[in-house]
């Protein structure tokens, strides 16, 4: 069986993740519970699957530090992988994503989430134990921006995810280390790129959320990730990571900027057959910025439980709006003829290359696209080629003026290769 073959077979039941170790069977994660799906793997096995979607400075941060994520698309399935060391040899864990973005309604969230996108500038929390559908409540947050406001939304991703499409937004996604070396660095640079909406997807680091905290404070709108179970938990963690003579002026700075938390967890509905989330939320009211600024986070359990007019959610009063629903959406199930075609796997995120021979520092233009050299074949009266399937192949210049080249693995839009042929059937420019 190859890596793709597991893939198709754990979507094909549902699965949300998928783990491989070498010497073990192959295991799948549905509906919360872990099935086994095959036979046991050797640890040759388990390394050609690494192969297959292992690029080389993938398999160097392997080897120097023991794991090494990445993004891969496998016959339409969307896969986050971390690839380990274990005393057996290699281990794979994948998650299984969603083929496409959802708003909170799509995704089974109470709408009163939507209170966390609303304001133009500050901080807002996604936070939750490993597993619990953080990235997901994320990427909801930001369709909903997508769907209702133009504004430039850059995400620092590692690795990227969901890929978003432009609606009424314009979102620029970027993947550590692919594009950019550190959060560290993203962060910095993204503050130069005009963002409205700046989404950072795992603060790890002191350096990471003292960035993000500026961020919040320079008048933009930040959206962050942090493991924790409570509300309370995730801010206090977020404090207690810097050091004791400092935490005073970042709890001044957290409750100045906050506008939000939300924890939550996953919650098996046996009659609906579904996982559903199931939250706590935090909104930054005075009573709450007063507890944070004190340093009583463990108050914000009280502020949260009074808070219900302003509202704020605990865990057992959205228990109870669970309880009351009968309209949740369920997730699409799998085209069988869609994940039989092709399970090749290519890369989740376009790589970026410099051309031979550039010096570094030097001006790099970008390829020109498909539809411009479309139109430049048909004023010329040489017929446009046919690109690759979801390639955009750059046509051959001289070596002294040779453009970036890019590579974009995602699938053509049919509307767009109509329009293409359309215009160049016209030879008109658009």
């Amino acid at each position: 069986m190859s890596f793709a073959d597991s893939i198709l077979k754990a979507r094909r039941l549902g699965a949300s993740d998928l783990h491989l170790e070498a010497g073990t069977a192959p295991v799948a994660r549905v509906r919360g519970e872990l099935t086994p799906i095959g036979e046991v793997l050797a640890g040759a096995q388990l390394m050609e699957m690494g192969k297959e979607f292992l690029t080389a400075d993938d398999w160097a941060d392997f080897d120097s530090r023991g794991s090494a994520d990445v993004s891969v698309v496998v016959g339409g399935t969307r896969c986050r992988i971390n690839a380990y060391k274990t005393i057996r040899g290699m281990g794979l864990a994948v998650r299984l994503l969603s083929a496409s973005v959802g708003d909170l309604r799509a995704c089974n969230l109470h709408p009163d989430l939507r209170r966390l996108i609303a304001a133009p500038t500050g901080l807002v929390i996604v936070s939750g134990p490993t597993g619990c559908g953080k990235s997901t409540t994320l990427a909801a947050l930001i369709e909903e921006v997508n769907e209702s406001r133009a504004q430039n939304i850059i995400t620092l991703e590692s690795p990227l995810e969901y890929v978003f499409t432009n609606r009424r937004a314009f979102i620029r996604q970027r993947e550590i280390p692919t594009h950019s070396p550190s959060f560290e660095q993203a962060i910095v640079d993204a503050l130069r790129e005009n963002p409205d909406v700046l989404v950072v997807s795992e603060m790890r680091t002191p350096d990471v959320m003292r960035l993000t905290l500026n961020a919040a404070e320079t008048g933009h709108l930040v959206l962050a990730t942090l493991h924790s179970a409570t509300c309370a938990e995730a801010l206090s963690r977020l404090c207690m990571s810097f050091p004791a003579e400092i935490q005073g002026s970042i709890r001044a700075q957290l409750a100045d900027c906050l506008v939000g938390v939300v924890c939550q967890r996953l919650e098996y509905l046996p009659q609906w057959q579904l996982r559903v989330p199931q939250c706590e939320v935090l909104l930054a009211s005075s009573g709450a910025k007063g507890t944070i600024r004190a340093g009583q986070f463990g108050g914000l359990g009280n502020v949260i439980q009074s808070g219900g007019d302003e509202g704020m959610w605990t865990f057992d009063r959205y228990q109870r709006w669970v309880e009351q629903q009968r309209d949740w959406v369920r997730p699409a199930a799998p085209v069988a003829g869609a994940l039989e075609q092709g399970a090749r796997i290519r890369p989740a995120a376009v790589r970026v290359s410099a051309p031979p021979g550039a010096t570094r520092g030097a001006a790099v233009r970008p390829a020109a696209s498909h539809a411009a050299r479309a139109r430049a074949g048909a004023a010329s009266g040489v017929a446009a080629q046919p690109a690759g399937r979801g390639v955009a192949k750059p046509t051959p210049t001289p070596a002294a003026d040779a453009p970036e080249e890019i590579t974009i693995d995602e699938d053509l839009d049919l509307e767009d290769i109509a329009e293409l042929a359309r215009r160049i059937e016209r030879r008109t420019p658009e």
